[in-house]
């Protein structure tokens, strides 16, 4: 059974910071592609970062400079480090693993940003 798992999510004040986590099992975690997305209250789900199996990474240029993706392959486990928090920023944050045509998603946690 697969399993995508976010957390780290919570209240931040304007100019925080908060560490993403997006634990899996089920799958195997090297081959597949990781990505963040979000969706802000009657907004559509808009693409935040990715990184590939091998290690190739692109941003949204609304977050570039400020967020960064990585994973650890050994623990299964990607990450979103997010600075310089902003009120836009606010959003439920969904962690993807991709293969091919194959999605998985998880459940998302809910990152909100405000003084």
């Amino acid at each position: 059974q697969v399993q995508v798992v976010e957390s780290g999510g919570g209240l931040v004040q304007p100019g925080g910071s908060l560490r993403l986590s997006c634990a899996t099992s089920g799958i195997t975690f090297r081959f597949y592609a990781m990505a963040w997305y979000r969706q802000a209250p009657e907004k559509q789900r808009e693409l935040v970062a990715s990184i590939s199996a091998s290690g190739s990474i692109n941003y949204a240029d609304s977050v570039k400079g400020r967020f960064a993706i990585s994973r650890d392959n050994a623990k299964n486990t990607a990450y979103l480090q997010m600075n310089s928090l902003k009120a836009e920023d606010t959003a439920v944050y969904y962690c993807s693993a991709r293969q091919f045509s194959t999605d998985y998603w998880g459940q998302g946690t809910q990152v909100t940003v405000s003084s």
